[in-house]
């Protein structure tokens, strides 16, 4: 009587498997065949003076070095902010908060505001920062929009890294006498501190790849400008290069190219996030 369910269990077990492998190798395909198309098309056209000079429209040429440096600048700008805000919430949430109830519902607002599309915070970004608050259209005022978007992700990633900390580190640095502000400072944010790297490595991978809030706030200006001259003025980074050269001018060899630097950026942020963290963990464990 067993033998032909065990027979079904197996044949629904076999199809279930290759199922999940049509679907893991659909799914890796597809990824490889982005990134092999975007590099084929882009690496090509990457030169010394496309990376080093800045657009010259009575010599006819083409740099993006403003837009390298428009991105370094907003990168920096907005991690100067969003670290602090969102390290500090979660620390206050996992450490501070007793309202169970209103840190419910600051988490519930968190995660809809990480599902909320770029282009609304672009929207809200250019009514409220560049219009009320007088900041016009700048890289400051797209720096102060992505630290909104990024905001979820350093709070959850360090909420996180803080909840894996051993309730019994706390308590043992209590005993000893040690007060709250001590015992988050030397033991809790120590042990959580590849937590904190890792969502910080990860923001900037989603600060290099935004374009939507950026088009609305940053504006598309190709200046040559120093750090804070830069930061007060209209300015395009890579991203929004990208569309104004694949869109407006149709130089999709320079738009190809962007999009190499980019993925390459991106591949390397990732592999660091992932090295990082694995580091820092084991340094933890010894």
């Amino acid at each position: 009587m067993m033998k032909p369910f065990s027979k079904k269990r197996k044949l629904h077990n076999l199809l279930m498997k290759l199922l999940m492998w049509c679907s893991a190798g659909v799914t890796g395909a597809l990824t490889l065949f982005l990134i092999a198309y975007v590099l084929l098309r882009g690496i090509p056209n990457i030169s010394w003076e496309l990376l080093s000079t800045k657009p010259s429209y009575l010599a006819n040429t083409i740099g993006i070095l403003p837009d390298i440096l428009n991105t370094v600048y907003i990168v920096i700008a907005t991690l100067v902010f969003v670290l602090p805000l969102g390290v500090g919430a979660a620390i206050y949430l996992t450490e501070y908060a007793r309202n169970k109830r209103l840190v419910a519902v600051i988490e519930y607002t968190s995660e809809t505001l990480s599902g909320i599309p770029s282009i609304i915070y672009g929207l809200v970004g250019m009514l409220f920062f560049c219009q009320f608050l007088g900041l016009k259209t700048s890289l400051f005022a797209g720096a102060l929009t992505l630290v909104i978007m990024n905001l979820p992700t350093i709070m959850r990633t360090t909420q996180e890294s803080l909840k894996a900390v051993p309730q019994s580190y706390r308590e043992g640095a209590f005993a000893l006498g040690a007060g709250k502000w001590r015992v988050i400072r030397t033991v809790v944010l120590p042990g959580s501190i590849d937590g904190i790297i890792t969502g910080c490595i990860l923001s900037v991978g989603r600060i290099l790849g935004e374009s939507a809030a950026l088009l609305f706030t940053a504006g598309f200006a190709h200046a040559l400008n120093g750090f804070f001259k830069g930061l007060g003025s209209s300015g395009a980074t890579l991203t929004v290069a990208l569309y104004v050269y694949a869109k407006e001018q149709g130089e999709f060899e320079v738009a190809f190219a962007i999009a190499a630097i980019l993925m390459i950026l991106t591949l390397l942020i990732n592999l660091m996030a992932a090295f990082t963290g694995k580091r820092l963990k084991q340094r933890r464990d010894k």
